[in-house]
C-alpha cells in the first residue's frame, strides 16, 4: 500500500489553507472511484487520506470554491483543482502539496 498526503498553502494570504475539501480517487475502467474524502486542518494538511494499491492512477481533487466561499468578494477563477498522478509500485508514500491563490495554483511532488 502507498500512503498519500497533501497540504495546501494559500499564497495570497501567506499561510496554510484551512478547511479545503479534498477527494481522493483512483481511475478504473468505469471512471473514477472515490476512496475517501478529507479537509485540511489548521496547518493546511489532510492527515487522514486512505492508502492506495501501487499501480493505479490517482486523483486528488480540491474544492477551491468551498474554501474561498465567504473569504473574499470574488469567486476563484479555478473552482476546483484536480491533480492526477501515477503511483509507482516501489514507492511507499507520495506527498503532493498545493500552492493556491484565487487566480492560480502550483503543485509539486514533495517529500
Amino acid at each position: 500500500m502507498t500512503g498519500i498526503s497533501t497540504h495546501v498553502l494559500d499564497t495570497s494570504l501567506g499561510r496554510p489553507a484551512e478547511g479545503v475539501p479534498i477527494e481522493l480517487a483512483i481511475r478504473t475502467e468505469g471512471g473514477w472511484k472515490v476512496l475517501g474524502t478529507s479537509a485540511t486542518d489548521s496547518d493546511g494538511r489532510a492527515r487522514d487520506l486512505p492508502a492506495v494499491e501501487a499501480g493505479p492512477v490517482v486523483r486528488l481533487r480540491f474544492d477551491t470554491t468551498a474554501y474561498y466561499a465567504g473569504r473574499s468578494d470574488q469567486a476563484p477563477f479555478f473552482p476546483e483543482v484536480s491533480i492526477v498522478f501515477a503511483v509507482a509500485p516501489a514507492q511507499h508514500h507520495y506527498h503532493v502539496p498545493l500552492l493556491l491563490s484565487p487566480f492560480g495554483y502550483s503543485v509539486y511532488r514533495g517529500s
